[in-house]
């Protein structure tokens, strides 16, 4: 004799199986328990001291700029922006300056896998590109990938990291609610001297 089992769930909908398959629905977000709100995340990365401009001087002591985890949410980051503005820059400078000796990187520091390297040596414009899978894609020739009058009559290149498609996050880089989770960027070399550099994430929050 065969016993029927039927599973219910919370919203008394009971689970269904065809061709011997449990059907399943794939949400939007990640599955959070009794959450039912799914809100919109963005900020820029920022400092000890809660400042969002990147001109610094790293050549002698590193520079670290962050997002981290929240107290009260559990945040995905889906894209990471930067904005490397300075009048005249090319491809193979850092803004308008001679490509950095250092360079730059970017790391996302995991309480559970610990630090996982997205980016290292970053010293050029082109290596920013490069690390965004030239990603967003415009102009032509010398103005590929770099936007007019951005800061001032200055142009920039604005490379956005989707780490949805470039890793296979479904849903972004996870920073966990009440944990040291961060995504950090640390400049190593001496950049003050161009007109703008920053980086802003934008995901979601539970």
């Amino acid at each position: 004799m065969t016993n029927q089992i039927q599973v219910v769930g919370k919203d008394n909908n009971a689970v269904r199986v065809s061709e011997g398959a449990m059907e399943t629905i794939v949400h939007d977000h990640p599955p959070k328990g009794e959450s039912e709100y799914l809100l919109p995340f963005r900020q820029f990365m920022a400092n000890d001291a809660g400042v969002t401009d990147m001109l610094v001087n790293g050549a002698t002591t590193p520079q670290l700029f962050y997002i981290e985890a929240s107290p009260d949410y559990d945040i995905w980051v889906k894209t990471l922006a930067f904005t490397i503005a300075d009048a005249g820059a090319t491809m193979n400078k850092f803004g308008n300056i001679t490509a950095l000796s250092n360079g730059c990187n970017l790391e996302w520091k995991s309480n559970v896998l610990g630090i996982v390297s997205m980016g290292t040596a970053l010293k050029s414009n082109f290596d920013f590109v490069q690390m965004a899978d030239f990603n967003p894609s415009f102009g032509t020739g010398t103005s590929s990938f770099k936007a007019s009058n951005v800061e001032g009559t200055s142009e920039a290149y604005v490379p956005q990291i989707d780490f949805t498609v470039s890793y296979g996050f479904r849903w972004g880089i996870p920073l966990i609610k009440g944990t040291t989770d961060r995504l950090c960027f640390t400049i190593n070399d001496n950049v003050s001297t161009i007109d703008r550099l920053d980086a802003v994430a934008k995901g979601v929050k539970l």
